[in-house]
């Protein structure tokens, strides 16, 4: 027998012997805990279905999926730790359009790529955007806020739950799309933002749902519109942007659960799979709507031409609006 032939022969051997270890790793998967890292702090709506969804998964799965929470850097400390995990499927992030989108534009060094360092295992939904307005500003539409906008450039603030936050890139939007200025306030998180909206120092936000919803429902601030295609029936007396005349600037905050790379295709199969049964059940869907999140799963061959359309689109927002990466 030759040389190159024994070569070949070798190389096939060890080929087949790493397709059998795959398979049998998928098959017996999973055989341990599984950790699902929270890319933020306990506590918030993404940490809440994170945790639902983990132990709907420890259910179905047979082992205990654990949460952890690992915040910093806007998400990217959290997502930077799963891209570089081994990729056995036993470490998760349920991520979202700014750890696997504006982080890309927005820092400098995130220390992964969104695309080429992950697999998505399903898109979840989104929490819709809502535009609220302290209670003494005469504006009791879009039209309206559009008007007072417009006659004094730059005067009303809107804050936001950081720079490049979809808070901030969803206002961003909206201004490119309807023409006004206002001035951009920051805070770190919803909680001091809420806070300086009902004290009546910040003029208009266009929030995520969960973080106002109680609050205008007690009177503490106006909702004036939401931006997306339906109204949502967490708040069903809010009109849409659309139904006010604004058809282009709707916006949400998505989310989604992602895998690192070259993790097997019959582990992700697995996991992709599970989280999407979960996420159908009506018993799941109760809980999760009940908090201001709109469901909308998506399969990864579904996910992804909408990842890069999303990651496209608020590229072009942060080009435009100026906005330079940290």
């Amino acid at each position: 027998m030759t040389t190159s032939v024994t070569r070949r022969l070798a190389l096939g051997l060890v080929a087949g012997a790493a397709l059998f270890a795959t398979a049998a790793s998928a098959q017996d998967f999973p055989n341990r805990v599984i950790k699902m890292v929270v890319p933020y702090p306990a506590g918030g709506p993404t940490d809440v279905i994170a945790r639902i969804v983990a132990e709907e998964m420890g259910k179905s799965l047979g082992q205990n999926v654990i949460v952890e929470n690992l915040g910093g850097a806007s998400g990217a400390v959290g997502t930077r730790t799963v891209a570089k995990a081994e990729p056995d499927g036993y470490t998760i992030v349920f991520g979202n359009n700014q750890t696997h989108g504006n982080n890309m534009f927005l820092l400098k060094e995130p220390g992964y790529d969104a695309v080429k360092d992950f697999a998505p295992l399903a898109g979840a939904g989104a929490f819709e955007h809502v535009f609220v307005v302290k209670n003494d500003l005469p504006a009791k539409t879009i039209p309206e806020l559009i008007e007072i906008a417009r006659k004094d450039p730059g005067k009303l603030n809107y804050g936001s739950t950081g720079v490049g936050s979809g808070s901030h890139l969803a206002t961003e939007l909206f201004m490119a799309r309807t023409g006004i200025k206002m001035t951009h306030v920051p805070f770190r998180g919803a909680a001091p933002l809420v806070t300086e909206i009902m004290g009546g120092r910040i003029d208009v936000s266009n929030s995520t749902l969960p973080s106002v919803l109680s609050q205008f429902q007690a009177g503490q601030m106006r909702a004036i519109g939401i931006a997306s295609p339906q109204r949502n029936p967490q708040a069903p007396d809010v009109p849409t942007l659309r139904e006010q005349g604004v058809t282009n600037a709707d916006a949400e905050s998505w989310a989604a659960f992602f895998a690192p790379a070259n993790v097997p295709k019959p582990v992700l199969d697995k996991l992709s799979g599970t989280i999407i049964a979960i996420l159908n059940r009506p018993d799941v869907k109760e809980r999760i709507t009940k908090i201001g999140f709109t469901l909308n799963v998506r399969a990864p061959e579904t996910f992804k031409p909408y990842l890069a359309k999303e990651i496209q689109t608020w590229a072009e927002i942060i080009k435009a609006a100026g906005i330079k990466a940290e």
